[in-house]
């Protein structure tokens, strides 16, 4: 069975290689499968065929022709999941911390994708009544919360879009190390990667970079904020309260002292109903 996906390229995937592109925008699908199918002329930029090395720009529009029965990355595994919401268009989970959103090419079982592959297809009686799951944001396997992944692809063109054009309001629960003394307060400094270290960090050519907090609670030595990231770069929370010099509890390797677990939690999820309906809103509070 063929299907036809279609992207528009985020900025944040600016200068992606369209091979990594299509990794993360369609994880369900082994990168053996997805590599020959590019260079089959299967796959389209802007209305041209392309090689996998081709660098994105914002805005381009990509086209790719998949056969669902071929390729697949993953397995459905019976592991337990936390359903917060669940209707027709879409799936709203509360992902543990240690956790991979999807598989990587290190680990390719026990991630949420996997558990949900299963969720949705338990009852399945053939091939054309198969749920295949599209992935629209994720959060690092460290990180907890809410996550919302669409069950078809109109949901998940539109549920993408939504998340482009910044119509998605995310909120995070952060302990953080030491007394932060504003009640309030934006933290900009721009992100970028250090090559040689392979690294996310503050760098003075970086991307633009925004986030807000605001002061939930004082602790002896820590801080609970709750934290908006107006931009959406990798590691981007974690990188910017080490920059105002509060590192997350748990996050070693920015600073913070080793904990059970880093002390990240997406909490607040809200977003327009892909059906026109109205905004939705989800909360999972949690004790850091």
């Amino acid at each position: 069975m063929l299907s036809r996906y279609e992207f528009v390229v985020e900025p944040d995937f600016s200068k992606y290689r369209l091979e990594d592109y299509l990794l993360d925008k369609l994880p369900l699908f082994s990168k053996m499968y997805l590599r020959h199918t590019i260079r089959d002329g299967g796959c389209e930029v802007n209305g041209i065929h392309e090689n996998i090395g081709r660098r994105l720009r914002a805005g381009d529009f990509v086209e790719i022709t998949l056969d669902e029965t071929r390729g697949r990355a993953m397995r459905p595994e019976r592991i337990a999941l936390d359903v917060v919401f669940e209707d027709n268009d879409l799936i709203v989970v509360n992902k543990p911390a240690g956790m991979l959103v999807h598989p990587s090419h290190r680990e390719n079982s026990g991630t949420l994708l996997n558990a949900i592959v299963h969720h949705l297809n338990a009852d399945a009686s053939s091939q054309d009544s198969v749920v295949r799951p599209g992935l629209i944001h994720r959060l690092d396997k460290d990180t907890s919360g809410l996550i919302v992944v669409a069950k078809n692809a109109r949901a998940h063109r539109i549920l993408a879009r939504h998340f482009m054009k910044k119509l998605v309001t995310k909120r995070y629960l952060v302990l953080v190390e030491g007394i932060v003394r504003e009640n309030e307060g934006d933290i900009v400094a721009p992100i970028g990667r250090y090559d040689e270290l392979k690294h996310w960090s503050v760098k003075a050519d970086g991307k633009y970079s925004e986030s807000r907090f605001w002061v939930i609670e004082r602790r002896a030595d820590t801080t609970l904020i709750e934290m908006e990231p107006i931009t959406g770069r990798t590691n981007q929370l974690r990188i910017h309260c080490e920059a105002m010099g509060h590192p997350i509890v748990g996050d070693v390797k920015r600073g913070g002292r080793e904990f059970r677990r880093l002390c990240l939690h997406a909490w607040k999820l809200e977003f327009p109903h892909p059906n026109g309906t109205g905004r939705i809103e989800f909360e999972s509070p949690v004790h850091l």
